[in-house]
Order: structure tokens, then sequence, then C-alpha cells
């Protein structure tokens, strides 16, 4: 049966809906009045979120960072009670990576970090088959009162070499290729009233000396970056990188943590030694920044570099890195106690106060000196965490500095990157030269038993070179081997390793057949000649000159400011230079190829050493292999350890 009604009611749905398609459809009805509105339903809680800062060593982020409370506010008084939070993230900086003492290093298996350690090797069986037999040279070590007569002895005093350098000077000429050497050694001899060509500049006469190979991993014509990077870690990188190894992307900083190298200066400040650097370009820019910060660009020098994107990951600023070194470090190694740079001295004030016309220096030469948005004055917070310490921004308050007194002194002498040296006596409230800056860091540093590890860089070589003075680069060079000489007159060799170097050439060329005592400065003479040869197009042209970059400029003896090209298109191309003084430190190169700056060489550097390890400079060698030189003669990893 129910078989049967079932069938029933689904016959007469079917029969509903087959007289359904015959009917039209009747017309639709008028609406309806609209109903009276309902009340307002009460106010919903208001949701809040409060960001707050932590600083380096917090549980949740160990390398600062910001923690995210959200919730609502259920008493409606304005503000998130810790009872109304509801939800908390972190939002940690990645720049560092915590590491117990036993991984102190984390590229020792690095391709390239295990290559400069072979190179070393390498290195003390070279020197000690060419030494077999004979004694050591009187500026390699304390051990000259022995005379050696087999490989066993020889073997003997390398090893007493490990270890026994007290101090570490890394002087890095910026840009200072082999023929910027040459012609910075031809133009001091000039000045000093000879010939020029039998000149030699301080670092010439170092007892050991050899190549270094600059390609960074991606390029083969380097950038400054990934060449200091590799001098004071042992480990080549690419370009643009502070501080990290290849596997970074440049740019991510997410891409950091894990992949910071620990430098020299890193590895002195552990093992309890004194640290310093120098340069005459912004204490942020490339070289000094390599020895303590970790970035994935280099350009990051402040916060305003920096992309919205990622200062919200937390990573820090250049110059941040360096006022807050001391306490980034400290984080990177558990239980680590170190006491900061003792000394940092060169320019880029405007990455280190807001952008606030309120906190210009007195001798402030824009309307806004300062850089950074987020209102933080680096100065006074650096001032603040080193009480004792004192910071100077022009001459007379660094002549003021009491070496023997004095626990640490930070220097910020431009609101950019220091004066040439041809233009230093410009500067609007004096400056100290790169070798008075040298001589007080190694008298405030020399104060601590342990010794001392510092890097000094002549930047504005290569400024110069970019912008096509060949006088500014070698007036530069020439200030920056009397830096050198200073350093050795006021260490010894028997504890003091001392290595002079540059990070990249520059398409930099001394061309023609002059003859000897020519002005390296000026148009070619040929040998037995008394006027300026003349080239296939019948014009005179100089010794000196540059593949590429802004080209022929004549500013004349008035000008003495490289820069000054940049405000002009560049004029590249043959001149007539019959009536142009080409020695005037206004006078700018003829260039082949026009560019907007001359560009970095590809080429070989020199290293000139003395002191303990100094043997192991020799040959052609990676430039990495700088570290390892200095850790030979140093000891700093292990003695670095052992305080851990």
């Amino acid at each position: 049966m129910k078989i049967i009604k079932l069938s029933l009611i689904a016959a007469a749905v079917i029969g509903l809906n087959a007289c359904s398609l015959d009917g039209d459809d009747g017309t639709n009805g008028v609406n309806g009045q609209d109903g009276a509105p309902g009340q307002d339903g009460s106010n919903g809680l208001t949701s809040l979120t409060v960001q707050t800062n932590l600083p380096v060593g917090n549980a949740n982020c160990p390398n600062s960072g910001v923690q995210i409370d959200s919730g609502l506010d259920s008493d409606a008084d304005g503000t998130l009670a810790a009872s109304e939070v509801t939800s908390t993230s972190f939002v940690c900086a990645p720049g560092t990576t915590s590491v117990e003492s036993a991984e102190i290093l984390t590229s020792l298996n690095n391709n390239w970090f295990v290559q400069g350690q072979q190179e070393v090797a390498q290195a003390k069986q070279t020197w000690l088959e060419a030494t077999s037999g004979i004694s050591l040279p009187a500026s390699s070590a304390q051990v000259t009162q022995y005379q050696t007569s087999s490989s066993v002895e020889q073997q003997a005093l390398i090893a007493q070499l490990k270890g026994s350098a007290k101090n570490v000077i890394l002087f890095i000429g910026d840009g200072m290729g082999i023929s910027t050497v040459t012609a910075a050694r031809i133009l001091e001899g000039q000045m000093n009233g000879g010939l020029g060509e039998e000149n030699n500049l301080s670092f010439d006469t170092f007892p050991f000396s050899g190549l270094a190979k600059t390609y960074n991993v991606d390029a083969q014509t380097p950038d400054s970056a990934g060449t200091m990077t590799a001098m004071v870690s042992g480990v080549k990188t690419d370009v643009g990188v502070i501080g990290v190894d290849e596997d970074i992307v440049r740019g991510d900083c997410s891409t950091v943590t894990g992949n910071e190298l620990v430098t020299a200066l890193e590895l002195a400040e552990i093992a309890g030694k004194s640290t310093g650097i120098i340069s005459t370009a912004r204490i942020t820019h490339a070289t000094p920044a390599a020895t303590y910060a970790k970035s994935a660009d280099r350009n990051w020098e402040d916060i305003s570099d920096m992309p919205e994107e990622v200062v919200t990951l937390g990573c820090k600023d250049i110059a941040d890195q360096l006022v807050n070194f001391e306490d980034y470090l400290e984080a990177r190694f558990d239980g680590l106690d170190v006491d900061g740079i003792e000394v940092a001295m060169g320019g880029g004030r405007r990455h280190f106060l807001p952008r606030d016309e309120a906190f210009n220096s007195p001798d402030a030469v824009s309307g806004v000196e300062g850089d950074r948005t987020d209102g933080r004055d680096l100065t006074a917070e650096w001032q603040a965490k080193y009480s004792a310490g004192m910071y100077v921004y022009d001459e007379a308050s660094f002549n003021t500095i009491n070496t023997e007194t004095t626990e640490r002194v930070f220097g910020l002498f431009n609101e950019s990157h220091m004066q040439y040296d041809a233009d230093r006596p410009n500067d609007v409230a004096g400056e100290p030269t790169v070798a008075q800056m040298t001589e007080t860091a190694i008298k405030v540093l020399d104060n601590n038993p342990e010794g001392f590890f510092l890097m000094v860089e002549s930047g504005r070589i290569d400024h110069s070179h970019h912008a096509g003075s060949a006088y500014g680069a070698l007036t530069d060079t020439i200030a920056f081997a009397e830096a050198v000489a200073v350093a050795d007159d006021l260490t010894n060799d028997s504890d003091t390793l001392i290595i002079v170097t540059a990070d990249h050439g520059h398409v930099f060329t001394i061309a023609g057949y002059p003859k000897r005592g020519n002005p390296i400065l000026g148009k070619v003479v040929g040998v037995g000649q008394t006027e300026p040869a003349l080239a296939a197009d019948d014009l005179p042209y100089t010794t000196l000159g540059y593949t590429n970059g802004r080209g022929f400029r004549d500013f004349g003896d008035e000008v003495t400011n490289a820069d000054a090209t940049y405000a002009f298109d560049p004029d590249t191309g043959r001149k007539d230079l019959t009536d142009v003084d080409t020695t005037s430190p206004g006078f700018h190169q003829e260039a082949l190829v026009p560019t907007s700056s001359e560009t970095h060489s590809g080429e070989d550097v020199g290293i000139y050493a003395k002191g303990p390890g100094a043997f192991l400079v020799n040959g052609t060698n990676e430039q990495n292999m700088i570290y390892h030189i200095m850790d030979y003669a140093s000891d700093l990893k292990q003695k670095a350890e052992d305080k851990l």
C-alpha cells in the first residue's frame, strides 16, 4: 500500500508540474509598506593593539624586536590592560645568530675559509724553503738572535711566531691599486724636490709584500663591501653585502640569520683586546662597516635608507649596529661580556642624528643635518651608554682628547664623508688628518695590556678616482702613507703586525713614454725632449688618465674638492691641453668611455706587511687570506675561545 500511495503522490506532482507549463504567470502584486525601523544595537567593544620595543637580551627576542599585544577594551578606558590582552605576537630582529663558544666561527666549513687556511700553510712552507739555513729577518719577530741551520729549527721559530702579535693594525687604502701607489710615490718624491721615481712611500720599505686577488664571489670587478668582508672574516662573499657569506640574498634581511661571519675585530673584542676603527669616509660606509656590522645591503646606513618592510622585520641599520655593537655581540654568544669598540672616528654624522634641525651640529652645512626618521639621536645614546667616553665632532674638540686618561672616543667630523686631504683646510670647523686620528687611536688603545686591533681606512682615495681627479687620489694616498709611518713609529716590530693593502683598484693608468722626472701630473715629454709629445691626433696628452669616467675638467688652482665635477655633465673624449695646467689641483684627467662615475678595476692589489706573521705575505693570494694572516699572528680565534 505504501508503494501505491507514493506513486499517486508522485503522479500528482508530475501532473501539477505539467499544468504549470501550460498557463501564463500572473502579474506581481503591489509591494507592502516598509516596517518601522528597529532600535540600534548597543556599541561593540573597541579593539586595541599595543607595540612594545624589546631590548637586546629579551627572553622572547634575544636580538631585540617588537612585542605586539592585542585585545578588546572591555572597560572602555582607552588603554589595553594586561587582563584584556587576548593575543601576543613577536617580530624579532633576525640579524644575529646565537652560537656556543665552540662554534665561534660559523665559517669553519666554508670553502673560502678553508682555502685561506691552506694558503697560510703553503706560505709557511714557501718561506721555509726560501730561507733554509739563514736567520729570520729582523722585522719578522723577536727571535732574530737564533741562527737557523735546519728546517726543524726553522719550524720551531715559525711556531714561536704564532700568536706573538699583541697588536694588529690593518690599513686599507680604498681604491689604492698598483698604479695609484706608483703615481703617489712619484708625486711625493717630486713634491719633496726629487725626480720622484726613486722615492718610497712609508710602506714601500716594509720587508714583506705580495698581491691579493680582489674578485667577489659573484663579480669579476669587486666592490668594497665584499672585499672588506673577505679581509676581516676570511670568507669571500658577494657584492654589496656586509659581514655575511655568499648564501645571503642582497636586500633580503631575513636571509642574514645563519649567514653571519665573525670578524677579526669581533674576535679581538672577545679576546679582551681594545678595538678601533678609523675612516676618512663615513664610518658607516662599506669598508669600516664590514668590521662590525651584519647587513643584507651596504646602503642601509641608517633607518631612512631601509625599505619599510625591512624595518618591520626588525633588521637594524648600520649606524645602530655601531652604537650598540657591544649589546649585539654579547647577544650572539652565550655568557659573553665585552666592553665595546673603544675608538671610532670618521665622517657620517647624518646617519646618527634625527631629521630635525634642532639636532644640527654647530658646523652643519645642510639646513637639516640628520637623516634618521625614527627620531633617535645615536650620538646621545652613545654618550649615555659610555659616560666616560668623549664624543668629538671638530678639530678643536679632537685636540682636547687626553690619550692617557680617555677610555674611548667617538668622533664624527662631517655630515657625510670627511674632506679630501687637499680640501681639508676648507672644512667649516676643521678636522684632523688621518695620521692624527691614527696617532690618537693608538695612544688610547695602547693603554690595554692585552693589546689592540685597529683598522684604518683612507676612503677618499676611492672617491677622488670615481670623480676622475688624480690629484685628489694621489694626495690622499700620500696622507695615508703618513698615517702608516705614524703607526710604525708608535709601535714595535716585535709585538705589532702592520698590514697595508687595498680593497680594489681603479681604471687608472700611467701611459706614454715620459722622461725620468717628468711631472707625474703633467703632459708626456719624451726622453731628450723639452716639448710635450703629440698623439696621432696632434694633441698633447697626460701621463695619467682613466679608461672610463666623467672626463676632462679644468677648475685650476681654486677648486680642491674633486666632487665639484658632479655639478656638470661628463665631458669625455680628447681635448686640446696645450694651454692647460694639468698639474693644478682642479684638473681632471681625460677619460675614454663616458660614465657617470669612474669605475673600479679587477686588478690585483698590493699587500705590504711587517711584524710577527708578516713573512706569510708572499706571492699572489686570495684576498681573504689576509684575515688568516692576522689570526695566525695574534691567535685571535683561540684567544677568543679561551675567554668563553
